[in-house]
């Protein structure tokens, strides 16, 4: 299912947080790994996350995604503030709005590879022959041919695997997804099929938010945040991503290199 791209000029803010902090106590010793940090997503919008490790990263996507609590601050999603909903507020949040990509896949190896999609589409759409033709689609949108479906996850190369993940988060239509280093376990090739994926949705309008260390992947983002000990140190507004854009690789490598990657 391809959504309709919508003019820079003309995108509202999808997603926002304001003065986030997340904080860990260990003993006697508080760990504050989100220190105010203000962020704002707007709908279409391809967001890559960079740092160093123990930057933030990841905690930040959990916390914008409802995955993890913050321990102050606001998250809004369109008009609704996410950071006093219920865990059972959040849960539904999540399976109506977001879709979730790993570095792991999280497959069930006893389910064939429609099943493990269906799962999570049946959450939403009782329909089941609608949700099997969307499933369908998607997998022939992302170069799985026709047959794989009752496949089992081990049947299927990493790469394979790893787009099956995609489709599966993408079934129900998410307003965002979000993805924790997605292409980190995947060799070259795979890497470039997902990230191939990836572009291809934001490009009809998807809006992502992406969490990476690697290079080759963050170029694809149009704007590229960095965090150093938990909060914004700049960001990199990149536009939106084009293979013949000689200059993009080169301007990404810079902005990182003045940031002491």
């Amino acid at each position: 299912m391809i959504l309709p791209r919508k003019d820079k000029d003309t995108m509202k803010t999808i997603l926002s947080a304001k003065d986030l902090c997340k904080t860990y106590s260990n003993g006697s010793v508080m760990q504050h790994i989100l220190k105010n940090l203000n962020i704002s997503i707007a709908e279409g919008e391809f967001t890559v996350i960079m740092g160093s490790s123990g930057s933030g990263k990841s905690t930040l996507l959990y916390a914008l995604s409802g995955m993890d609590r913050p321990s102050l601050g606001t998250i809004y999603f369109e008009e609704q503030e996410l950071s006093h909903y219920s865990n059972n507020k959040l849960a539904i949040f999540r399976r109506d709005h977001c879709g979730f990509i790993f570095q792991q896949n999280y497959l069930n190896d006893t389910m064939s590879v429609l099943d493990n999609i269906l799962v999570s589409g049946l959450l939403v759409d009782k329909d089941y022959r609608a949700v099997t033709r969307r499933a369908k689609e998607l997998l022939r949108r992302v170069g799985l041919d026709e047959g794989i479906d009752h496949k089992f996850p081990t049947q299927l190369s990493g790469g394979e695997q790893q787009r099956v993940a995609v489709v599966r988060a993408m079934i129900n239509a998410p307003a965002i997804l979000f993805a924790d280093e997605p292409t980190g376990a995947l060799n070259s090739q795979n890497t470039d099929h997902v990230l191939d994926m990836l572009t291809d949705f934001n490009q009809n309008g998807q809006t992502i938010i992406m969490v990476t260390h690697d290079i080759k992947s963050a170029r694809r983002a149009e704007r590229i945040l960095y965090l150093r000990d938990g909060v914004i140190l700049s960001e990199l507004k990149l536009g939106q991503y084009a293979p013949e854009d000689s200059k993009r690789h080169q301007r990404l490598k810079d902005f990182l290199t003045e940031m002491g990657w």
